[in-house]
């Protein structure tokens, strides 16, 4: 297995593409292995920390998206984001995510990365604002399913050092997905990560359980946040066939 590493451990072969995370809130609980690997593409297993995997809910801006060294595209390269994610390692040792689902509040980037990529991009309604100290984001898929997010927290310029759980969640270096019948490795990298403190001040999900997951109990066991990042994409590496 590859090191929990603050930088990627590969450098990218090409830029396929390129993106800003900005003010991402990052909700997790544990998750049982079981359920989880039964929810992870061919190849694919739960990476296990200290014995136990996890489910993330984040909410994030996705901001100036670019295809290779292109300038990025105006009005589509931006836009709200909340994914569930859960955490993959494959027999190359190589550790990544698997999205259950990306809810986004464009529809050109949605149906572009369902046919590119196969990832489970929705259309929603989601609203983002920032108010001081006070960060919040509301998401609601569109087309009568229901499933939404919610969260708002309270947020300072402290610096926050993650421990090596929420090292485990955040330092990824690629995702894993399932398109046209052939599991893949897409890879990625960015600045280390900088984190500030952040206090819950509430949250409502139903995303989780729309996502196949068992619903979470309980109040999250790691909040994080952090005001982003330059992040790049190089091309899909496929898994090896068994």
């Amino acid at each position: 297995m590859e090191d929990i590493t603050p930088l990627s451990p590969r450098p990218l072969s090409r830029v396929l593409f390129r993106q800003w995370w900005r003010d991402l809130v990052f909700l997790h609980w544990a998750a049982d292995p079981d359920e989880v690997a039964r929810l992870l593409p061919p190849g694919t297993f739960p990476d296990l920390h200290l014995g136990r995997t996890y489910v993330g809910l984040v909410f994030f801006r996705m901001e100036d998206l670019a295809l290779g060294r292109g300038p990025a595209l105006p009005y589509l390269g931006s836009f709200g984001e909340v994914n569930v994610r859960l955490y993959s390692r494959d027999a190359l040792g190589r550790r990544g995510v698997v999205f259950r689902s990306l809810d986004c509040d464009r529809l050109l980037p949605v149906l572009t990365a369902q046919a590119a990529f196969g990832l489970p991009y929705r259309w929603a309604r989601i609203r983002a604002r920032r108010h001081g100290a006070e960060i919040s984001y509301d998401s609601l898929r569109r087309g009568g399913s229901g499933a939404g997010a919610r969260v708002r927290a309270e947020v300072s310029p402290e610096p926050y050092a993650a421990d090596a759980l929420e090292e485990f969640l955040t330092c990824r270096w690629g995702l894993h997905a399932r398109i046209r019948g052939r599991t893949y490795y897409l890879p990625n990298t960015h600045p280390r990560w900088t984190f500030t403190r952040c206090e819950l001040s509430g949250y409502e999900e139903s995303v989780v359980a729309a996502a196949g997951l068992s619903a979470p109990r309980g109040e999250p066991e790691s909040v994080l946040y952090a005001p982003g990042v330059p992040v790049r994409f190089g091309p899909p590496l496929r898994l090896p066939q068994r």
